[in-house]
């Protein structure tokens, strides 16, 4: 773990004991502090309790006393839509917040560094869509580079769970808006942004808080390179931001829909091709169409930001193509399960909304569709100009019968996962592509999405090769 720097001899406050929470009160104990820990719920409660920790009630008058910080949890709100009241009292009281990004980053450095011949960089890749399969492809480049690495943040290990630096390693750390918004240090050495689309408003009091918090990765942290997604205003801003000029190569632009080739530094798809371009000419091109673990548009441009983050590291062209082939994807997003009798089978049971829906519509050609369960406010009639290469929908769940009448699409009611692969199964001809984008949340039929997945990829690896 890493063991937080500053509060030696001192009383510090956790609030959320999940997985970070817990994280955070053992790294806090590593370093000499005293974690007092609460949770709303007594389970969470009891698992301090049994690890060790002490629980201090952080709701009662007084409970702030001889207290130097307070540490959060991520999805605790500490402003919109309303304050939690514990961090309102500590506010009230004094006392500083932070969350164990804060934390991460105030404690990552150590004198160990001074003595290494490289020392260890962090890249962070934070945006609306994509950050997952961003951050895990950089990883998959770097372990395949050759080069020490962990990943943590968002995906995978909380943060201060991370071992001590090695000699010339690189952190990768997938953060959420909840995270960049509240941390009191972020200092990466390699800034990511991916795009923007809207995503937990209520938490931020509309679009401009939600990018006003991502924002905050470039604005406070000052990275070395930046890595910004132009496909959307938000990131054109940030970009005009962070520039000194058209060639100043500290920013890396990215795009899946347009070329850059005339800025300083920028890497960019079009066609199913990857291209990079410094300072008007072109330096190297990948072609991505036969890459199985990165399909589609959405892909490429996690693959254009994976790139440009390892580019700015010094790993070659040739040594990131070779890795691009040999990433697998993670799970339940555009995930090519198998193929059988010539048809693929794809598990994208992460994409809840019509946008991520929408995306993976427009990465598969011959598309056998199954969508549905529990409908989202508004509807599903915006992916009616997504359907070009759907031959059937199949539609499951509570919402079943609402998708079919909002969308104009050869169509089969099948209730169930069970129905919906049998019938797949018995339509799909070779070529086809059996796609799983619900386009809805789980929570009818199964407890989250990556059940929902797992369900799936479990009928059709029971179907005949």
């Amino acid at each position: 773990m890493i063991p937080v720097q500053g509060f030696d001899g001192q009383k510090v406050a956790v609030l959320g004991l999940g997985r970070s929470g817990l994280a955070t009160a053992a790294a806090l104990r590593a370093g000499g502090a005293e974690p007092l820990c609460w949770d709303d719920s007594p389970e969470g409660r009891a698992r301090a309790e049994e690890a060790g920790y002490s629980c201090r009630d952080l709701t009662r008058h007084g409970a702030f006393e001889e207290v130097a910080a307070l540490i959060v949890s991520p999805g605790i709100p500490h402003l919109y839509p309303r304050p939690n009241q514990v961090i309102s009292a500590a506010m009230e009281a004094g006392v500083p917040v932070d969350n164990d990004i804060g934390l991460f980053f105030a404690s990552w450095a150590t004198d160990d560094f001074m003595r290494y011949d490289q020392a260890p960089r962090t890249i962070c890749v934070t945006g609306s869509n994509g950050k997952s399969t961003t951050t895990a492809l950089i990883h998959h480049i770097l372990e395949e580079a050759g080069r020490p690495t962990q990943m943590a943040g968002n995906i995978g290990r909380g943060v201060l769970d991370l071992e001590p630096a090695e000699n010339g390693e690189v952190v990768v750390l997938e953060l959420s808006s909840y995270q960049t918004d509240l941390a009191r240090a972020l200092t990466p050495d390699i800034a990511v942004f991916t795009n923007l689309s809207p995503d937990h408003l209520d938490r931020h009091a509309g679009m401009g808080g939600y990018f006003a918090a991502k924002r905050r990765l470039f604005a406070e942290g000052g990275p070395d390179r930046a890595v910004i997604g132009v496909d959307e205003p938000e990131g054109v801003y940030l970009a005009n931001q962070i520039m000194m000029g058209r060639n100043d190569d500290r920013l890396i632009r990215v795009s899946s829909a347009r070329k850059l080739g005339d800025w300083g530094w920028s890497v960019y798809a079009r066609k199913g091709f990857l291209s990079e371009w410094r300072k008007g000419k072109q330096v190297a091109s990948i072609d991505l169409r036969d890459v199985t673990g990165l399909p589609g548009a959405h892909n490429h441009q996690n693959a254009c930001a994976a790139y440009a983050a390892v580019r700015a590291l010094g790993i070659a062209p040739r040594v990131i193509e070779q890795a691009f082939h040999s990433f697998a994807g993670l799970p339940h997003r555009s995930q090519t399960i198998a193929e059988k009798r010539g048809v693929r089978w794809v598990n994208d049971s992460k994409a809840t909304n019509t946008d991520s829906a929408a995306k993976a519509l427009e990465a598969f050609p011959n598309i056998r569709w199954i969508a549905g369960g529990l409908g989202k406010e508004g509807g599903v009639a915006s992916l009616s100009e997504h359907l070009g290469a759907v031959k059937k929908a199949y539609f499951i769940g509570h919402s079943a019968r609402d998708f079919a009448l909002e969308l104009a699409v050869e169509h089969e009611i099948c209730e169930t996962m069970e129905a919906a692969v049998a019938a797949c199964a018995r339509d799909a001809e070779e070529g086809d592509t059996v796609l799983l984008a619900p386009a809805a949340a789980s929570f009818d039929q199964y407890p989250n999405f990556e059940k929902r997945g797992d369900h799936f990829a479990q009928l059709v690896d029971a179907l005949p090769g």
